[in-house]
C-alpha cells in the first residue's frame, strides 16, 4: 500500500533532515579531529629544564616514568604536530626527545634524561588568546627518588604536584638550612696569597663545621649541598636548597681582591643591580663559575634569564635582607667587617625563588691576615656559633610574624 505524500510535507521533511544531518556530520569530524600543537619551546640546564607546549584546545594528558634509560612519559590524545622538529631539540636535562602519534587515538612525547629527574610541575595554563600551554617543568633528582617514581607510578594526571611521599621526604617540620660551599671538584675558586689553599677548601671545611653546630640545635636540620670536592653547577646548587625544602640558603665563600689590604666579611642579597664596583665585579667572577667547568648559559635562549627573574620573588628579597642584618648584628664587634658590610648584585647562586638567600664573603685570601684566620680551625668554629646565633635569631622573628 502506498501513501501519497503531498509536496510540501516533502518539502518539510527535507528541510527537516538538512538541519539534522550536517551538524551530525560535523560532530563526528570534530570529535576525531586530532589536537593541534602548533608551536614548542625548551629552556634550562642540567639542573632544571621547562619545556612548554602550545595547542589550539586544552589537551588532556597523563604522565608516567620509565627506568633504563630514564625516560618521562607524556601521554596525550591523538596529537598533530604542527611545530618545526629544532623548536624542541633535546638540551638542558634530556638527551633525547621524541613525539608522535601511538595510533589513531592517541600520541605520546618521550623525554630520554641524562641523570634522575622529576616533574615539579605538569599543568596545563591558559593563554589570553584562548591557546592553552602544556608546561612541564623537570629537575634533577637522586637515584633513589626516581626509583620511587618508577615504582610507584602515583602521579598519572596532569595535576601539576609531585606524589606525597616524595614531596614530604623533606618536611619533617624542622627549621631547614642548606649550606652551600662555594666553588669545589674542578672549580678551585680563589688561591690564597700565602698558603696558596683553594678557596674550594675553605668554604667546605666552613660548611662541615657550621652543619655541625646547627644540627645540634633542636628543631633545625642543616643541608650541605656539597659535602666533598666535587663540582656543582650554579643551578644545581640552587635546586638542592629547593629540594631539601630549605628555609634558608647560606652560600660560603673567601675570595681575592687587587686591593690586598682589604679584609674583612661582607654579607650579599640579591639585586639586579649592583651596589658597588667590587660587589658587581665579584657577582661576574662568582657567575663564571659554571663556565670554568664547560656549564655555560651562553647559549640559552633569552627567556631562561626571564624565568629566573620572575621566580625571584619581592617577599623572599626583603627576607633575605632582613636575615643579612642579622648576620652583620651577630659579627659587629666580634669578626671583622668591610665597610657597608652588606652589599647586593645579582649573584646567580642567590636566585632562589622562594628560599631567603645570603652569599657571605668570610674573608678575603687575598689579605695575609684573613687567609690566616680562614685556616684556623678556632676561628671557624666562632664564627659558626656567631652564625647559629643570627639563624635562630632570624627564625624566630619569622616565626612570631607569622611566617
Amino acid at each position: 500500500m502506498f501513501v501519497r505524500i503531498g509536496s510540501v510535507a516533502v518539502m518539510a521533511i527535507g528541510l527537516l533532515l538538512a538541519a539534522l544531518v550536517p551538524p551530525l556530520a560535523l560532530a563526528e569530524t570534530e570529535s576525531s579531529r586530532p589536537l593541534l600543537a602548533f608551536a614548542a619551546r625548551i629552556a634550562g640546564d642540567e639542573a632544571r629544564t621547562r619545556v612548554v607546549i602550545h595547542f589550539e584546545e586544552r589537551p588532556d594528558f597523563s604522565v608516567h616514568y620509565i627506568d633504563s634509560p630514564q625516560r618521562v612519559v607524556v601521554d596525550l590524545p591523538a596529537t598533530a604536530f604542527g611545530f618545526p622538529r629544532e623548536d624542541l631539540a633535546a638540551r638542558g636535562l634530556f638527551e633525547d626527545i621524541r613525539y608522535g602519534a601511538m595510533d589513531e587515538e592517541s600520541a605520546r612525547i618521550v623525554l630520554t634524561a641524562k641523570r634522575p629527574v622529576q616533574l615539579s610541575l605538569a599543568e596545563v595554563q591558559q593563554g589570553e588568546n584562548g591557546e592553552f600551554r602544556l608546561v612541564l617543568d623537570a629537575e634533577m633528582t637522586t637515584p633513589d627518588v626516581f626509583a620511587k617514581l618508577v615504582g610507584q607510578q602515583a602521579w598519572q594526571g596532569g595535576t601539576g604536584q609531585m606524589p606525597d611521599e616524595v614531596a614530604s621526604q623533606a618536611d619533617d617540620g624542622s627549621f631547614v638550612v642548606a649550606v652551600d660551599a662555594g666553588h669545589g671538584g674542578i672549580d678551585t675558586g680563589a688561591i690564597g696569597a700565602v698558603t696558596k689553599t683553594p678557596e674550594k677548601a675553605i668554604t667546605l671545611a666552613f660548611a662541615q663545621a657550621l652543619a655541625e653546630r646547627l644540627a645540634d640545635r633542636p628543631g633545625v636540620r642543616a643541608v650541605l649541598t656539597r659535602n666533598g670536592d666535587t663540582f656543582l653547577s650554579l643551578s644545581e646548587r640552587v635546586t638542592l636548597a629547593r629540594q631539601a625544602g630549605a628555609d634558608l640558603f647560606l652560600s660560603l665563600h673567601a675570595d681575592t681582591l687587587s686591593q690586598k689590604d682589604i679584609r674583612g666579611a661582607t654579607v650579599y642579597t640579591l639585586s639586579d643591580r649592583a651596589s658597588d664596583r667590587m660587589a658587581e665585579n665579584l657577582a661576574a667572577r662568582e657567575n663564571l663559575s659554571d663556565q670554568l667547568a664547560g656549564v655555560s648559559l651562553k647559549d640559552e635562549p633569552p627567556e631562561v634569564a626571564d624565568i629566573l627573574l620572575d621566580l625571584t620573588r619581592r617577599e623572599t628579597q626583603v627576607l633575605s635582607v632582613t636575615l643579612a642584618n642579622n648576620v652583620i648584628q651577630s659579627f659587629e664587634g666580634q669578626v671583622g667587617l668591610i665597610n657597608n658590610a652588606h652589599r647586593y648584585a645579582g649573584f646567580q647562586v642567590l636566585r632562589a625563588p622562594d628560599i631567603p638567600s645570603v652569599l657571605l664573603e668570610l674573608g678575603f685570601l687575598s689579605n695575609p691576615e684573613d687567609e690566616k684566620l680562614l685556616a684556623d680551625e678556632k676561628w671557624r668554629a666562632k664564627v659558626s656559633d656567631l652564625l647559629v646565633d643570627a639563624v635562630l635569631r632570624y627564625r624566630d622573628r619569622v616565626f612570631a610574624g607569622g611566617g
